[in-house]
């Protein structure tokens, strides 16, 4: 009866009768033939319709955060904003490239001084030419009594910006109209330990005083000399450090007077030979 040997009697459904085994045989055969086929199918299929699955299942864990790019100053700006505005407890910033307009700094002191009273913890790193102009180091000196952490480096570094730990901005094009936010927390560990910590270890305190100390003239000039000695255009030179390239003429002026030479080439002789007997 399982496989229709026996079959109802469709005038007495109580009574059963005898199929006839060709027809049966025949009917079986096609019905087992095409449900094997199917199996076969699914069979053949099954291993790459699970491939995206394994491959998920076998990968590393990653429990890190992403990185995002974002394109245009403005919409930099705003997503900036939006993580200042949501509170902080930590900013650190490395501010390249010399001095900020004095625009940019007499719209930016309210909210900083508001956000030094709020608890921030506020630390900022420029480039020791901002020592040379007044509106930032008024700026300083008014965030400075406010609680706010300045120091001034004499060699390039770049951008970086780290708020709460939570999310690091670094640019991708030198003027900052790409930028990446980083939400990542071991890069941003990286970020702040490696590179933050490691330049404000080497930085110079800053209070916004007008006196320039003798150790940061020293620093910036023995920056110069490097370059020089690498061979950087003078050009590159006062873009790296943040100065103008008449202020980077002066120092190249005071440092043939120093070392009593009338021409460049002469300073780059005296130079080079001064760091060949160091190495020595």
């Amino acid at each position: 009866m399982k496989i229709g040997l026996l079959v109802p009697d469709s005038d007495d459904p109580t009574t059963f009768i005898a199929a006839d085994p060709t027809q049966l045989s025949t009917s079986l055969s096609n019905s087992w033939q095409r449900q094997a086929l199917d199996l076969l199918s699914r069979a053949v299929s099954l291993p790459s319709e699970l491939q995206e699955l394994a491959r998920e299942f076998h990968a590393p864990k990653q429990p890190g955060g992403s990185i995002e790019h974002v394109q245009g100053k403005a919409l930099i700006r705003q997503r900036v904003q939006h993580f200042r505005d949501s509170g902080m407890e930590e900013a650190l910033a490395l501010q390249p490239g010399g001095p900020r307009l004095p625009e940019i700094l007499s719209g930016m002191i309210e909210q900083d001084l508001e956000t030094l009273r709020s608890g921030t913890k506020m630390r900022t790193i420029y480039h020791a030419s901002t020592r040379y102009h007044q509106p930032t180091r008024d700026y300083v000196a008014t965030l400075a009594r406010a609680g706010g952490q300045y120091r001034t480096l004499d060699e390039p570094y770049t951008r970086l910006l780290v708020m709460d730990r939570r999310v690091a901005v670094i640019p991708i094009v030198d003027d900052m109209s790409l930028a990446a936010f980083i939400y990542d927390p071991a890069v941003i560990d990286y970020l702040v330990e490696e590179v933050f910590e490691r330049c404000w270890s080497r930085a110079l305190e800053f209070d916004g005083a007008r006196t320039v100390p003798q150790q940061v003239v020293s620093r910036l000039r023995q920056t110069i000399i490097d370059q020089m000695l690498e061979g950087t255009n003078h050009r590159v030179i006062a873009r790296r450090l943040g100065i103008s390239e008449r202020t980077l003429a002066r120092h190249i002026a005071e440092m043939r007077d120093d070392y009593k030479v009338d021409s460049l080439f002469q300073l780059g002789y005296v130079l080079g030979r001064k760091t060949q007997e160091s190495a020595d």
